[in-house]
C-alpha cells in the first residue's frame, strides 16, 4: 500500500480576456487546443491527477479558469478563496494585458483572504510565443523584470497552441501549490493545538480542587 499523501489543490488562472487562459488549461489537462475562441463566463474548472518529484508527491489539481472580461469579473471573485496557487497570464502580443498583471495579482490578494500574502505562490505565464516575432510586443527581458519586481515570481513563456513550456510551467505551479497546501495544513494544526491548550489551561485554572 502506498504511503503517498493525496492532496486536493486549487489553482486559479487570472488575466485579461483573450490571453489564452482557457487554451492553456485545456492544453495542460486534456492536451488539446482549439482555434475557436469563446469567452469564459464567471468561472469553470478542469481536474487533473498529477504526480511529481519521481512519484513521491501526488495530487488532484483543480484548475480554475476565470473570466477576464470586466462585466464577468465579479462572478469569478467568489472562487478565489481556498486557492493554493495563482497563475497570472498575459499575451506577449498585447502590452495592455502585460501591464494589467500587477492589478490581477493585487485583486486576487484582496479577495482571496490568504494568510501570508508575501509568501503565497504565484506563477506568471507569457503566452502566445508561437506568434511571429514581429508581432510580439513584450520581450522575455521585460517579463523577467516584472516577475522580479513582483517578488521573484517564476516566469514561463508559453504557447498553448504549440504546447511550449505548458507542462513544465504547471509542474512549477503544482510544486508551489503543494507547498502552500502543506503550509495551510500546518497553520491549521498549530491553531487547533493552541485552541486545545487554551481550553485545557482554562479548565485547570478554574479547578476547585
Amino acid at each position: 500500500m502506498s504511503s503517498r499523501k493525496k492532496n486536493l489543490l486549487k489553482v486559479i488562472v487570472l488575466g485579461d480576456s483573450g490571453v489564452g487562459k482557457t487554451s492553456l488549461m485545456h492544453r495542460y489537462v486534456n492536451d488539446k487546443y482549439s482555434q475557436q475562441y469563446k469567452a469564459t463566463i464567471g468561472a469553470d474548472f478542469l481536474t487533473k491527477e498529477v504526480v511529481i518529484d519521481d512519484g513521491s508527491q501526488a495530487a488532484t489539481m483543480q484548475v480554475w479558469d476565470t473570466a477576464g472580461q470586466e462585466r464577468f469579473q465579479s462572478l469569478g471573485v467568489a472562487f478565489y478563496r481556498g486557492a493554493d496557487c495563482c497563475v497570472l497570464v498575459y499575451d506577449v502580443t498585447n502590452p495592455k494585458s502585460f501591464d494589467n498583471i500587477k492589478s490581477w495579482r493585487d485583486e486576487f490578494l484582496i479577495h482571496a483572504n490568504v494568510s501570508s500574502p508575501e509568501t503565497f505562490p504565484f506563477v506568471i505565464l507569457g503566452n502566445k510565443i508561437d506568434i511571429e516575432d514581429s508581432k510580439q510586443k513584450i520581450s522575455a527581458k521585460q517579463g523577467q523584470e516584472m516577475a522580479k519586481e513582483l517578488g521573484n515570481i517564476p516566469l514561463f513563456l508559453t504557447s498553448a497552441k504549440d504546447s511550449i513550456n505548458v507542462d513544465v510551467a504547471f509542474e512549477e505551479i503544482t510544486r508551489g501549490a503543494l507547498q502552500q497546501n502543506q503550509n495551510d495544513a500546518d497553520a491549521f494544526k498549530d491553531d487547533f493545538n493552541d485552541a486545545i491548550n487554551i481550553q485545557l489551561d482554562d479548565e485547570s485554572s478554574s479547578c476547585a480542587c
